[in-house]
Parts: structure tokens; C-alpha cells; sequence
């Protein structure tokens, strides 16, 4: 089997990947394409598997199967993070996302829980 086709097909997907990350406003858009970029590398993992012998056998597929888990684990996740952003935010839009929160709105700072511990040790010796 000639390995270029594979090759060449895995470059395609994980440059559409890519595209997608960077063009995409929707969240839900952007953690597909960060799946198109995974699998991308599965098939690069197999490929080279399969062409390239290595030490061990079937290494190539053993760590397809890690990006597989690992996978379903980012998705998971993600799709959690998107599904309370839409429910604080009623918008799944990229752009929308507070990277920082403004200083006055930090509610459980250690400043905040050392001082309620405090007041609730004081009310306890009353």
C-alpha cells in the first residue's frame, strides 16, 4: 500500500480542521473541528502504523485508541462548557465569551471564604 494517499487525505482533514478553529464564531462548530483535527492524527497514527515497523507492534493503533478516548473525554467537557455558556448567555458564539471577569464581580475569592469563616467561628463562641 502506497502510505502518500493516506498522507496526503490526513494533511486535508487536519488543515480543514484548522480552518475551522480559526473562521469559526460557533463553539459547537469549533469542538467538531478540533474532532476533524483528531482524527486527522488517528489516521496518521494507523497509517504510519501500518507502513513504519516499529519495536512494538501495533503501537500506532494503541495510541489511535488514546486520542479516541481522549476525544470523548473533550467532548464531553466541551459540550458541558457550551451547554452553560448558551444557559448564562442564551448564545454559543465564540466572541461572546468573557476571557476575564471584572474585579468587583469575583464572588468566591479566598479573601471572601477566609473572612465568612471568620464570622461563622465568631457566631459559633456566642
Amino acid at each position: 500500500m502506497r502510505p502518500v494517499i493516506p498522507y496526503v487525505t490526513a494533511a486535508l482533514l487536519f488543515g480543514l480542521g484548522v480552518y475551522g478553529v480559526l473562521r469559526r464564531r460557533n463553539a459547537v462548530l469549533v469542538l467538531m473541528a478540533v474532532e476533524l483535527m483528531l482524527n486527522a492524527v488517528n489516521l496518521i497514527l494507523v497509517t504510519a502504523d501500518t507502513t513504519v515497523r516499529a519495536v512494538l507492534p501495533h503501537s500506532g493503533q494503541v495510541f489511535a485508541l488514546f486520542v479516541i478516548v481522549l476525544a470523548a473525554a473533550e467532548i464531553g467537557v466541551g459540550l458541558a462548557i457550551v451547554l452553560q455558556l448558551y444557559r448564562l448567555r442564551a448564545s454559543v458564539t465564540v466572541d461572546d465569551v468573557p476571557l476575564t471577569e471584572p474585579a468587583g464581580d469575583r464572588a468566591g475569592s479566598t479573601g471572601d471564604v477566609a473572612a465568612g469563616a471568620a464570622g461563622v467561628r465568631a457566631e459559633a463562641r456566642r
